[in-house]
């Protein structure tokens, strides 16, 4: 059974800073991806990055040099996806989701991933 258990959303002032975090469990592929979407209201969800277990990551044009993600595997079949956001306008407000998939190809298609975590608010104001 694959769950994915998000934290880390909040409220922040432009120019602020979070840190989210995602723990996977239960995934045996031991090639696989997390990516992250956010979705802002009236609007589509939308990749922001994703990092393979190899650790070579993806960014959308939009937080290159604001985000970074990073990845803690503690286990074989556990492990943790942490997308520090740095730098945090308004428009990046949103609820963010992780979703782990065996294999990504950049842009990320939501289409394509069947495990998600429970999504966590980001508010920039």
């Amino acid at each position: 059974h694959v769950q994915l258990v998000e934290s880390g959303g909040g409220s922040v002032q432009a120019g602020g800073s979070l840190r989210l975090s995602c723990t996977a469990s239960g995934y045996t592929y031991r090639s696989n991806c997390m990516a992250w979407f956010r979705q802002a209201p009236g609007k589509e969800r939308e990749g922001v990055a994703h990092i393979f277990n190899s650790g070579t990551t993806e960014y959308a044009d939009s937080v290159k040099g604001r985000f970074t993600i990073s990845r803690d595997n503690a286990e074989n079949t556990v492990f943790t996806v942490y997308p520090q956001m740095n730098s945090l306008k308004p428009e990046d407000t949103g609820m963010y989701y992780c979703a782990v998939n065996t294999l990504c190809v950049w842009p990320p298609s939501h289409a394509e991933f069947k495990h998600w975590g429970q999504g966590t608010q980001v508010t920039v104001s």
